[in-house]
């Protein structure tokens, strides 16, 4: 199984799904400090060049593998690696199960400022504690998403490669 969490920048909302998926960040209903955001690793690190690159974060309890992805606003970029991935496994007779995991829903307009600011204009002063702000408005539906996404995983689902929109989450 490979776990694969995305969404527009791939450096915040995912990067905290990986967190959690990990056992890094506390498994409760507790909100975040803003050590704990800014101490997640990847959390509002990344750049344009990073921009749909795998990320690899780890490996969790049962062996498996966790990624992110940035994906900018192309929301073909997931289809196109599902399809790319089925072509692989068929060809090349493999059968891993890949889950790719929308964080976006979970996105409130905080975050949103924060990112734009820290990222796009690079102006962290700013956008920081909207990034943390937005974080802690989040974390529950994120915690939630990801508990979600790994009873998915564990369910033995039929499909070898799914996508997962995740709307249920939205903030």
């Amino acid at each position: 199984m490979i776990y694969i969490y995305n969404d527009y920048g791939g450096t915040h909302t995912t990067s905290l799904a990986a967190a959690y998926h990990l056992k890094l960040l506390p498994q409760s209903d507790v909100k975040l400090t803003t050590e704990q955001i800014l101490n997640v690793p990847y959390f509002n690190k990344l750049d344009h060049e990073d921009f749909g690159k795998l990320i690899f974060h780890g490996i969790d309890e049962d062996g498996n593998p966790v990624y992110t992805i940035g994906r900018k606003r192309n929301k073909l970029v997931v289809p196109a690696l599902k399809e790319m991935i089925l072509l692989l496994q068929d060809k090349f007779q493999f059968q891993e199960k890949i889950i790719f995991s929308n964080t976006s829903p979970t996105v409130p307009i905080t975050m949103s400022i924060g990112g734009f600011f820290s990222r796009g204009l690079k102006i962290d002063m700013i956008g920081i504690p909207f990034l943390v702000k937005g974080a802690k408005q989040c974390c529950d539906n994120i915690f939630r998403l990801v508990q979600n996404t790994r009873e998915i995983g564990k369910s033995g689902f039929q499909e070898n490669v799914m996508i997962l929109e995740n709307k249920i989450f939205k903030s």
